[in-house]
Formats: structure tokens, C-alpha cells, sequence
């Protein structure tokens, strides 16, 4: 097919003209659209510099094995000039399990670090001051407890928790929606995460106690306006909860922090970031009344998409994440991740994590992206993009709020359809070769070796025994105590994290802790709606 002949379209399906200029964007109010960086509605960016005045945090998501492990990479990361610590825990972690449960058997350290008890959590963060690192923790439906651990942790260093900066990741609707971590029923996990934000208003003014996170719904298979709408959507669930707990908007706004992918369609994913800045900027002035300028701003991490990754010709990787992180940058990330080239084999090699590093390294200091706030603002492209990718966004909250918010939409099943529906649209184009992926469908040459990063199963003996000796060591009477009072707390209405943080620090396990939340709350199992 000839070049004039064929159809373009981003990678979301939202079709290209084949020239942009002021015709496109006639609808544009520069003043209620754009602003300046730093000023209403943020479209810009969230400070007046940008970059100029200081670079987004290097946060290499690291985790594997035992936390001495873990503990050793992270100090290996941070002499490289990483300038963040970004925490992957494992999928019995995840759970809710402790790796001597029989549901933990052939995980334990496999995708991340394995931490049962603030004994690990001594561990993982042993040598590093938690008041002068900003630390963040992929953490979901058992995130109050790892909370409770890190904030214990930040106790025994002589740290206020005033001076702790970080984020904890805590979406739990997101798992829902996408990446299925749960432990509890959507209502009582809405209630531990209200929790955690009301305690972080109170005692915690520089940690984010949520990361409000589009970057596994994009893993899923969504478009770039599901990720948005839904992700904001969620915000918007959250916010709702916390007023509703009796909190002001603005005591606890400027703290709710934002996760998105960093995918393929470079101009989409940079619209993608400016459209969420000001989406966010009008849903919190004009829907709830914020009066506080650091409730406006949204405040973003990015992480290269995992999902656009291949094991064929690894290598081609370091280039896909390199263009990823360059429209994170330009589209005004607080914070980034960029992945290794081996990720579709396994957890990152030294090597490749180190590669992984030098690339955000390049574009800060080498690439001159970072001179001047915004740079593609005011292309007719980038702002016509913008502009369909707000609007489309703000369809689709409409229809969540008609359906009477985010929980009741994922209980009819309907941010899981759409995404499966975008899903297999993307696959089918892959399979039929009307998209193009280097290296898979076109351009297949032999395989380059690569070294891997295995993980055997000694993590797992090593994680089983610790347990035992911690069990015969502590003082069992005060962890049934801790448990109980933590029990009468889920049974009421008080907030539970004064009783998180009596029982980890009586050393109370996190499957001993999430099995007396599992005995208030049940299990969450899901039903299908496809």
C-alpha cells in the first residue's frame, strides 16, 4: 500500500491527519487550555522550571529474593546515582502470605522481595537513612501493614516521620480492574486505604500514603484514555472516600500521588501526561471545591511499559525504553523508572539494571531535554492530541460517575470489558501484522544471549527458617494481643493503623496480621463478567 493510501493512527487507534497546523486547533483557549508551567490548569507542568530547577527521581523498581539480597542491590543502585528507592515485594508478599504457607511454595523471591515481619524490613533497609532517601513500595491489599513496618522501621533509626518522603502504593482498585492482587472485598479494602490517608494527613506530611496507579491498567491491554480515565476515576473514588471520613480536601489532596505507563506512541503518551494535569487541576477546583495550589497539581511517577518488551532480540528493548523515558521527561514526570532489557526473561540482571539507569542519566544530562519546561507545547499535534485525549478521558468518568462511581463500575464488569476489548484488538493487529513489533512480526533475525538473573528456591528455605526463629524468639502472648485489638478494631469504625503498627512491632507476621483482617472482612473472590 502506498504511504498516501495507508490510515495512520496512534497506538490507542485515535486516527492522524496527515498535517497538523492552526485549522486543528481552532478550539484551543490558550488561556483556559494551556497556561503557563506552573500555573493553572498545569498543562505545562506543575512548576514554573520544570527540570531547570530540579530533575525527577531516578526510582529503579528493585526487588528480589531475601532482603539481604535486596538490601545489597539497593545500596549498589543508589552508588550508581539512583535518587530513589522504589521497592518490588513477591507475589506471596503481595498476598498477604508468608513464605512458609503452602500457597507460597515455588514464589517465594521470585518477583520481587519477600518480607514477612519487620524483622525483614530491618533487613531490606539495614545502612540506609529513611530520612534522607525517598523510598516507595509497590504494595496493594496488604499496604497498611508494610506501612506499619516501614513507619516501625523509621522508629528504630531515630527518624520523626515527619522528615519520612515517599509513596506507598496502595490502589487497590485498581487491582480490581487490572492486575487482581486482592485480598479483601472492594468495600473494606476501601476503608483500609482511607485508613492509611487519613493517618498520612496526620502524621506523615511529606509521604504519599497512595499511588494512584494507570500503569498496571495499561499492562492489562488498555488504550491511553482507559489508563486516564480510569486512573483519575479512581482518584476521584478515593477523594470521595476521605470526605467522607470527615476530612478537608485540602489537608490531605496535595499528597494523593499518580502512577501512568510510559508506552510505545511517544506524541500519544506525552498528550496522555498534559491531559491528566488538567483534568485533575478542574476535577479538584471545580468538583470538590480545593482552594490549596498543591491540591490542584498533579504529582506523577512513570515507569516504561513492561508489556512492550519482547525476548526476541532483547536488546531492541534498550531502545524502546529509551523513547518511553524520553516522553515521560518531556511530558513532565516527577519520578521514573525505566526497564532493564531482560525483563521479558526475568528480574533484572546488575548489568542490565545498571543500562537501565545510564538511559535516564543520558537524556538528564546529555540530551538538552531538560533546559526548557514543556518543549512540544504549542505544537499543533501535541496540543490537538491533548485536547481529543481529555474529552475522550472525560466521557468516560461521566459514564463511571452515571453508574454511581468506580466500585459500582467494576461490579457490573465495566473497566474490565473495555480494557479486554482494547486487549484483543491490539493482539489481533499484532497476530495479523497490521501493526508492526520489531523483531516479532517483521525484522526476525537469531536471538541475542543474554545474561539472566536466576532465583533458586534458597530464598524460600531461608525465608521459612528465619520465620520459625522469630516465632520461637518473640513474645508470642503480646502478638495474640496485638492481633485481638486489631480484630476489634476492623469490627468497628476506628482507624486501624495505631493497631498495624502495635502488632508489627510486637512482630506479629504479615500472614498472621492479614488472616485476622481475611476473619473481619472475608476473602474477595471474583466473578467474571466477560
Amino acid at each position: 500500500m502506498k504511504t498516501a493510501e495507508r490510515q495512520f493512527s496512534t497506538l490507542s487507534g485515535v486516527p492522524i491527519q496527515p498535517l497538523y497546523g492552526p485549522e486543528q486547533v481552532q478550539d484551543l483557549d490558550p488561556e483556559r487550555d494551556l497556561g503557563a508551567p506552573g500555573e493553572f490548569p498545569y498543562t505545562r507542568g506543575i512548576h514554573r522550571d520544570m527540570y531547570r530547577g530540579k530533575l525527577w527521581t531516578m526510582r529503579q523498581f528493585s526487588g528480589f529474593a531475601t532482603p539481604e539480597e535486596t538490601n545489597r542491590r539497593y545500596r549498589y543502585l543508589l552508588d550508581q546515582g539512583q535518587t530513589g528507592l522504589s521497592v518490588a515485594f513477591d507475589l506471596p508478599t503481595l498476598m498477604g502470605y508468608d513464605a512458609d504457607h503452602a500457597l507460597s511454595e515455588g514464589e517465594v523471591g521470585k518477583c520481587g522481595v519477600s518480607i514477612c515481619s519487620l524483622e525483614d524490613m530491618e533487613t531490606l533497609f539495614q545502612g540506609i537513612p529513611l530520612g534522607d532517601v525517598t523510598v516507595s513500595m509497590t504494595i496493594n491489599s496488604p499496604a497498611a501493614v508494610l506501612w506499619a513496618m516501614y513507619l516501625a522501621v523509621a522508629e528504630q533509626q531515630g527518624v520523626d516521620w515527619a522528615r519520612l518522603s515517599g509513596t506507598l502504593q496502595n490502589d487497590i482498585l485498581k487491582e480490581y480492574i487490572a492486575q487482581k492482587e486482592f485480598i479483601f472485598p472492594p468495600r473494606p479494602s476501601m476503608r483500609l486505604v482511607t485508613d492509611t490517608i487519613e493517618f498520612g494527613a496526620r502524621h506523615t506530611p511529606r509521604f504519599n500514603p497512595i499511588s494512584i496507579s494507570g500503569y498496571h491498567i495499561r499492562e492489562a491491554g488498555s488504550t491511553a484514555v482507559q489508563e486516564l480515565a480510569f486512573t483519575l476515576r479512581d482518584g476521584i473514588e478515593y477523594v470521595d472516600w476521605a470526605l467522607e471520613r470527615g476530612l478537608a480536601i485540602d489537608d490531605f489532596a496535595p499528597r494523593l500521588s499518580f502512577f501512568f505507563n510510559a508506552h510505545n506512541d511517544f506524541f500519544e503518551e506525552i498528550a496522555k501526561y498534559r491531559a491528566a494535569r488538567k483534568i485533575w487541576a478542574d476535577v479538584m477546583r471545580d468538583r470538590y471545591g480545593a482552594r490549596s495550589e498543591r491540591s490542584l497539581k498533579l504529582r506523577f511517577h512513570a515507569q516504561t511499559a513492561g508489556c512492550s518488551l519482547t525476548w526476541q532480540q532483547p536488546y531492541n528493548n534498550v531502545v524502546r525504553t529509551s523513547l518511553q523515558a524520553l516522553a515521560a521527561v518531556l511530558g513532565g514526570a516527577q519520578s521514573l523508572h525505566t526497564n532493564s532489557l531482560d525483563e521479558a526473561y526475568a528480574l533484572p540482571g546488575e548489568h542490565a539494571v545498571t543500562l537501565a539507569l545510564r538511559t535516564q542519566q543520558v537524556l538528564a544530562y546529555e540530551s538538552g531535554v531538560v533546559q526548557t519546561p514543556d518543549p512540544l507545547g504549542g505544537s499543533y499535534f501535541v496540543e490537538r492530541l491533548t485536547l481529543d485525549t481529555e474529552r475522550a478521558a472525560q466521557d468516560y468518568i461521566r459514564r463511571i460517575d452515571e453508574m454511581g462511581g468506580m466500585i459500582a463500575a467494576i461490579e457490573t464488569g465495566f473497566p474490565q470489558r473495555e480494557i479486554a476489548t482494547a486487549s484483543y484488538q491490539y493482539q489481533r493487529e499484532v497476530e495479523s501484522g497490521a501493526r508492526t513489533i520489531v523483531g516479532v512480526n517483521r525484522f526476525q533475525s537469531d536471538d541475542q544471549p543474554i545474561e539472566l538473573l536466576q532465583i533458586d528456591e534458597t530464598s524460600a528455605r531461608q525465608q521459612t527458617a528465619k520465620l520459625g526463629n522469630l516465632r520461637r524468639r518473640r513474645e508470642n502472648s503480646r502478638v495474640v494481643r496485638s492481633l485481638g485489638a486489631l480484630r476489634r478494631a476492623a469490627e468497628g469504625k476506628e482507624n486501624t493503623m495505631p493497631c498495624l503498627l502495635d502488632a508489627v512491632r510486637a512482630y506479629a507476621t504479615l500472614g498472621e496480621i492479614c488472616d485476622a483482617l481475611r476473619g473481619v472482612f472475608g476473602a474477595y473472590q471474583e466473578t467474571s463478567h466477560l
